[in-house]
């Protein structure tokens, strides 16, 4: 990890956050001149040596990055999500919703509609007001129309099969409906899809049960980091899928349609509007803050 910024004994600071348990390493870095390597980022997310999370969220002005200038116009934040191993991903729904609450713990956002600039584009979200009794408004956010490529794909686990949904939502799932979750495995390991040719960047696998009337629960490994405890853009793709099963579909109807999705970590409300935007309801909570120790982060790994 390196920095244009003086040497000094101070680290860079970080938070911790999560979104139904789906949690993240917050490095604010307004004007981009932290350079975080990949190695970095796995240290950092390490659950056992390193301050530990699913994935890290580094805050840059939009107009200070590369791959955000273009839209700084329409948000002045980007998020530059990596998974745990250090690779880069698209988006993340439940970091989008972890984001804006920083930037609100930060006096950067307040209450109402903001917007933050994505891998996988522009994403609206709506922060509600805190309750009288202080308790923190859920976060609502934007997630774009879902795209779904044509080609069935098919999911493995233990010698079992299940044909999956092909859904894209700004990042590659493949989600399969099955009898338990249990059926999912560990999910220590990657499920096997196929064809493999459908998800050349690789693929976030959801495990789908019914739970009632447009209402599910999921189990999830997504790619990078394996399995975690919720998966925003899973949730969706989930929704979106369980609703065509269903046979709901508000482009032809042009009414909207909302599932309850529950993850290991909680519940998220998804819903699927008329014009194909789809948006996600759920919490998210800072938990920490602290500074990185630049000397351990710097160290050669052992």
């Amino acid at each position: 990890m390196t920095t244009t910024q003086p040497t000094t004994h101070q680290g860079p600071s970080f938070l911790k956050g999560h979104g139904t348990e789906n949690d993240f390493v917050i490095v604010p870095d307004a004007d981009g001149r932290i350079e975080l390597s990949a190695a970095a980022v796995a240290r950092l997310c390490d659950r056992r040596a390193g301050i530990g999370g699913d994935g890290l969220l580094r805050v840059v002005r939009s107009a200070a990055h590369p791959e955000a200038a273009g839209m700084a116009g329409e948000a002045e934040w980007f998020m530059d999500y990596r998974n745990s191993d250090g690779s880069i991903a698209e988006m993340c729904g439940n970091g989008v919703r972890v984001f804006a609450r920083y930037l609100q713990r930060a006096g950067l956002a307040g209450a109402g509609d903001l917007a933050v600039a994505t891998r996988a584009g522009v994403r609206r979200v709506h922060i509600a007001k805190t309750d009288p009794d202080g308790a923190l408004g859920e976060i609502t956010v934007g997630m774009g129309a879902a795209a779904l490529p044509a080609g069935e794909v098919t999911v493995t686990v233990g010698g079992r099969s299940w044909l999956a949904r092909n859904i894209n939502m700004g990042n590659p799932h493949a989600v399969a409906f099955v009898d338990s979750l249990d059926d999912a495995g560990n999910l220590y390991t990657a499920p096997t899809v196929s064809p493999a040719a459908a998800y050349p960047a690789g693929v976030n696998t959801e495990f789908v049960v019914d739970r009632g009337e447009r209402h599910v629960a999921m189990r999830v490994h997504e790619r990078g980091s394996g399995e975690t405890r919720s998966c925003g853009t899973g949730a969706c793709a989930v929704m979106v899928a369980a609703a065509r099963r269903d046979g709901a579909d508000p482009a032809i109807t042009g009414r909207p349609v909302t599932y309850t999705v529950d993850v290991p970590g909680g519940r998220l409300v998804i819903t699927e509007r008329a014009d194909g935007e789809i948006e996600m309801t759920g919490p998210a909570v800072i938990v920490a803050e602290g500074t990185i120790d630049p000397e351990w982060l710097d160290a050669p790994s052992v």
